[in-house]
């Protein structure tokens, strides 16, 4: 059997509005907002270069200038940095700009996961690629990526990462029909978006990762818009499925939601508890809480 390419690039769709989070996304992109001192996009990016992906394709809108500042060379900063003998922060900002090579293309208007794809198509080529939704952040080692591309590599098929979810949760996902080819992971037999509890056919829930072949571009560009106007990714996954076998892969790692108010608020706590420099204190800080005569502050 031939072997595919090994992925070297990832999409990253940022078009999206953000208005969970108004009115702090009114005029910052919602990727930018902190987890601790980095930004949510950060991460994702970083797991991208982690797994040995070096090259990122953000599909941007309007409003999205401050990711790419974000992941531009800022001379003003570096330079007040060096000066000043802030050799950390200095090695910290040059650190993504100097590994990966960033790609922007604009979405027009949020018109969907698939859409957002699908626009990628002049950059991507034809190769396999990745596709990472920067809302949920994943602490894994191996890295998420890493533990897909394995997979891919080995099944040489297009990978979908998974999570178990509570029944009660699963028509707030794609949720997915499969057969177990071992422990986490398996053969994907069909696709549904967001069932209703009685008609779901597992509690396997689409996240937000993907390892995708450049197959999957015509499905989407025949791939009728939802009732919403929007172009679904799960739909054109269902139509490849008629040709090709996909695979899903349920992640060994932490998974936080920060497209929410409430994930976003977890992932920071996690995110502070993880850090030597801050869990002491902050662990120290969150245990005199007492909600009953308000905050006991020290």
């Amino acid at each position: 059997m031939t072997r595919h390419a090994t992925i070297r690039k990832a999409v990253f769709p940022v078009a999206g509005l953000g208005t969970r989070f108004l009115p702090a996304t009114k005029a910052q992109p919602k990727e930018m907002l902190p987890l601790v001192d980095k930004p949510i996009i950060q991460y994702g990016v970083e797991e991208a270069l982690a797994s040995g992906v070096d090259n990122i394709i953000l599909v941007t809108g309007r409003g999205k200038n401050a990711i790419e500042d974000h992941f531009d060379v800022n001379i003003e900063l570096e330079t007040f940095l060096e000066a000043r003998g802030k050799t950390a922060q200095l090695e910290e900002i040059r650190k993504i700009s100097n590994l990966i090579n960033f790609s922007y293309v604009r979405q027009g208007e949020p018109l969907g996961l698939g859409h957002a794809v699908l626009v990628t198509q002049g950059l991507i080529g034809h190769e396999p690629f990745a596709v990472i939704l920067g809302d949920d952040v994943i602490d894994a080692n191996p890295p998420a990526l890493r533990q897909m591309i394995a997979v891919y590599e080995e099944l040489q098929g297009p990978v979908i990462a998974v999570e178990r979810v509570p029944t009660e949760e699963v028509s707030a996902y794609g949720i997915l029909d499969a057969e177990p080819i071992r422990p986490g992971v398996h053969r994907i037999v069909d696709l549904v978006e967001k069932p209703a509890v009685a008609e779901a056919p597992s509690n396997l829930a689409i996240i937000g990762r993907y390892v995708l072949t450049p197959d999957i571009f015509p499905e989407l560009e025949a791939t009728q818009s939802d009732r919403t106007g929007e172009i679904q990714l799960t739909n054109g996954l269902r139509s490849l499925l008629q040709k090709r076998p996909l695979y899903a892969l349920e992640i060994d790692g932490v998974r936080h939601d920060t497209g929410n108010k409430l994930g976003f608020l977890r992932a920071v706590v996690y995110f502070a508890l993880r850090r030597p420099d801050l869990a002491g204190p902050f662990r120290e800080y969150l245990s005199s809480i007492d909600l009953e005569n308000k905050l006991k502050l020290r």
